[in-house]
């Protein structure tokens, strides 16, 4: 059945089959995440760099209810300018693939397609998890319940500064999630590089991580690890800016009655235009960051 449903690109299968480096990159950031055609070219500027460190990337998505590990850059062209795009987490997956639909995968997801694939690390820009509020909505991302089950390992931006990082830390804690910082003992909250919230470890090298997930798995330890990986200073945003805009934009949402998986698009585009897009250039330089960092991983995974 998995045979089926799970199609690999020819150079993702070959790259596997001959034990290279591969890093999975979702296609939610593209289809819902960016507008055209700045979608399209961030996934394949994302795809470049990851090339040029010496992995070879999965772009993952979901067309005609096949669950393809390597779009090609037709296929990533299609999944930024077609409407209509569903956004599939875990839940979504069985619909979608039965129904023959196009999905664009969440880190959930993507996380779930990686693992089938056999592709141990992905590069996101952050991570979903717990909402403000959350103590009475019960908002919680299906994120973080995969970090806990699926053994492929995270380089994000943090968790989305949208979201109360506090309680997501403890989350994770309590889903036996590991939080590495690369060069950081804060946890990075996305737009800015650092938040009040200790990580678990600070990691200074792309070696060292490597050696942490390698073990982790040996020891037949399951679950995910997250690696919080900073923006990069130049493009980091004023905390003050991006705090009140992230106000505004909550509430906004929690007037108009905007909740689930219209709530998180919702807000990134309120910040985009409270920022005049400052915010989308962030994003995009994050997700640049995030690969650069995963394919550095997957290269010392594979020594």
């Amino acid at each position: 059945m998995m045979n089926n449903i799970v199609k690999l690109s020819k150079e993702v299968k070959e790259a596997l089959r001959e034990n290279k480096p591969v890093v999975a990159l979702e296609s939610t950031i593209i289809s819902h995440g960016m507008p055209y055609p700045q979608n399209v070219e961030t996934a394949l500027n994302v795809e470049r760099i990851i090339r040029e460190n010496g992995a070879i990337p999965a772009t993952i998505g979901i067309i005609n209810g096949k669950l393809i590990a390597g779009l090609t850059e037709e296929e990533i062209d299609y999944m930024g300018k077609t409407k209509g795009i569903l956004k599939v987490s875990r839940r979504d997956i069985p619909y979608v693939c039965a129904m023959k639909k196009d999905g664009a995968t969440t880190v959930a997801s993507t996380m779930i397609i990686a693992e089938m694939a056999g592709i141990k690390i992905f590069a996101t820009g952050g991570i979903g998890g717990v909402h403000r509020g959350a103590e009475t909505t019960m908002d919680i991302s299906a994120d973080l319940e995969e970090l806990a089950q699926t053994n492929v390992a995270v380089v994000c931006a943090g968790a989305k500064s949208i979201l109360d990082l506090g309680l997501t830390l403890e989350y994770l804690e309590t889903k036996g999630v590991l939080v590495l910082g690369y060069q950081t003992n804060k946890l990075p909250a996305f737009y800015t590089r650092s938040s009040e919230f200790d990580v678990d470890y600070r990691i200074d090298s792309p070696k060292e991580i490597a050696d942490i997930i390698n073990i982790k798995w040996d020891l037949n330890l399951k679950g995910g690890i997250l690696i919080a990986n900073p923006i990069p200073k130049e493009y980091s945003m004023d905390e003050e800016l991006i705090n009140k805009s992230i106000e505004q934009a909550v509430n906004e949402a929690n007037q108009k009655g905007i909740k689930g998986k219209a709530l998180t698009p919702f807000l990134l585009s309120k910040i985009k235009d409270v920022t005049e897009g400052k915010s989308l250039e962030s994003n995009i330089q994050l997700v640049y960051n995030n690969a650069l960092l995963a394919a550095k991983i997957a290269v010392e995974m594979n020594r």
